[in-house]
C-alpha cells in the first residue's frame, strides 16, 4: 500500500554480535548486541530485512523520548541512522559512555 507506514514486523532470532563477538539471544524485539550497543543495517522497515547495506552500526548517542532512554546507531556504510529503545537488559555502562554526545540529525 502506497503512503501506509511500514509495519513491524517480529522475528526471533538469536546472533553473535559482528562487533564484540558476544552471543545474543533474541526475544523477538532484540535488534543490537545488549553488551556493546552495536548493530547491522538489515533493515528498512523493523523487523523485514529487506536492506542490502548489511553495514555495521555503532551506537552515536542516547536520547530521552517519551521518557524512555533510545539509543541512537549510525550505519558506518551508508549513513542510515536509527532509533531504538533501550532494552532492559542492555550494558549501562555501555548506555552511560553515551551520555553527552551530541546526536547528528
Amino acid at each position: 500500500m502506497t503512503g501506509q507506514p511500514a509495519r513491524f514486523t517480529r522475528r526471533r532470532e538469536d546472533f553473535t554480535c559482528e562487533h564484540c563477538g558476544t552471543p545474543v539471544r533474541g526475544d523477538g524485539y532484540t535488534n543490537h548486541c545488549p553488551h556493546c550497543l552495536w548493530s547491522k543495517h538489515v533493515d528498512v522497515a523493523p523487523g523485514d530485512r529487506a536492506a542490502d547495506c548489511g553495514g555495521a552500526m555503532p551506537p552515536v548517542g542516547v536520547l530521552y523520548e517519551d521518557g524512555r532512554q533510545v539509543l541512537v546507531q549510525r550505519c558506518e556504510r551508508c549513513g542510515h541512522q536509527r532509533r531504538n529503545r533501550v532494552a532492559a537488559g542492555d550494558e549501562p555502562a555501555a548506555i552511560e559512555a553515551l551520555y553527552g554526545r551530541p546526536v547528528p540529525d
